[in-house]
């Protein structure tokens, strides 16, 4: 089996959608490499005074899931905030191996990133 059960991402943040063809957004990327489904806890942390945030969800095995943080449906039905610093954890049933990713077109020189999270 590949992958790990626990992901973190303490750097999210929810840009606003700008203008144009390619919109502001982020992403957590799930890839189930393994025979078996993966069903996923997901808890969104923010600052002090807003409790986290928490759903289910899953990932077919053998498949990668793309959950938009600005989609409720993808979300468990939580709306996040944009422009607000807040924190992903992935917790799986089975290994998995996940990422974070970000367009961020705020300035004309549009910025985007992925990157692997904390996992163990």
């Amino acid at each position: 089996m590949f992958g790990k059960r626990n992901w973190f991402f303490p750097d999210a943040e929810l840009p606003p959608p700008g203008e144009g063809v390619l919109q502001g957004h982020e992403s957590i990327i799930v890839l189930n490499p393994n025979d078996a489904d993966a069903v996923l806890t997901i808890r969104l942390y923010f600052e002090v005074g807003r409790q986290p945030e928490e759903f289910e969800t899953f990932v077919a095995a053998c498949t990668v899931r793309c959950l938009r943080t600005n989609h409720p449906d993808d979300m468990g039905g939580c709306i996040v905030p944009r422009e607000t610093q807040y924190a992903i954890a992935v917790h799986a049933d089975q290994p998995v191996v996940a990422q974070y990713g970000r367009l961020d077109n705020r300035q004309a020189n549009l910025a985007f990133y992925t990157s692997p999270g904390y996992c163990e």
